[in-house]
């Protein structure tokens, strides 16, 4: 068993595996979060600027996602022209540009990000960190299919200042940690994401688990025994009146 793995008896007497890593990183997570809350109220309030807006970035940078200032983290690519923010560095390439914006800049999309994805793409980077501080969004750059430039595709989107949102936001952060970066969970968000998209639900419905547990639910709703042809009248339905057009080509 992995040392970063605890194993904890539950009620019904058997063992599952829990990561320790993971419980003690969400944790720094929210701790971070709650402790900023009231910095960032109160830069919303007043409508900080992009320098002071910068400096809380960092510092949650640093305090809750585990990214060193000094090691992680670089300047180098901020001049005094069209630039970005920040990038992190990790074992001396570049894992993702951030851009930062003042707090009170709420229209956050994806013309914020052109000199981002620009540098991503020629470092060979698949990440941007987009964030006001208050909002922080994170894109994948997928590959095209047919060779053209890689698209972003949002993985996390949180708003800190959503108390109603607060679990989601400490998930949804827990993901970009360097911890869960290094551990390939951003990554694996990045797949669900990608699998939970609309044509790849469509042709799951279409699978043999999906019919057979449509038919059984049908079977019991109408209290009908059953009969030869029920799965491809089933899988019919799904791909002619149930699936949006387009979907399964």
């Amino acid at each position: 068993m992995d040392a970063e793995e605890t194993q904890v008896m539950t009620r019904t007497g058997q063992f599952t595996t829990t990561l320790s890593w993971e419980t003690s990183v969400r944790g720094r997570v929210a701790a971070a979060v709650d402790r900023l809350s009231g910095p960032l109220a109160e830069l919303a309030e007043r409508d900080a600027n992009d320098g002071d807006t910068r400096m809380l970035v960092a510092d949650f940078f640093s305090v809750g996602l585990n990214f060193s200032k000094y090691q992680d983290m670089t300047t180098e690519y901020r001049t005094s022209g069209d630039s970005i923010d920040y990038a992190i560095v990790l074992d001396g390439e570049l894992f993702a540009p951030v851009e930062v914006r003042r707090i009170g800049q709420e229209d956050l999309d994806l013309r914020n990000i052109q000199m981002a994805r620009r540098l991503a793409v020629e470092e060979g980077a698949e990440w941007v960190f987009l964030t006001n501080g208050r909002i922080w969004r994170v894109y994948h750059l997928r590959p095209d299919a047919d060779g053209g430039s890689p698209q972003p595709v949002t993985v996390v989107d949180v708003d800190l200042l959503d108390e109603d949102a607060y679990q989601s936001n400490i998930d949804g952060l827990f993901h970009l940690t360097r911890e869960a970066v290094e551990h390939g969970r951003l990554d694996a968000l990045r797949r669900w994401r990608e699998t939970a998209e609309a044509a790849p639900v469509a042709r799951a419905l279409l699978s043999d688990e999906v019919v057979e547990a449509v038919r059984d639910r049908l079977r019991e709703s109408a209290e009908h025994p059953g009969h030869l042809g029920e799965d491809e009248e089933i899988r019919r339905v799904l791909a002619e009146e149930v699936v949006a057009r387009g979907l399964l080509d």
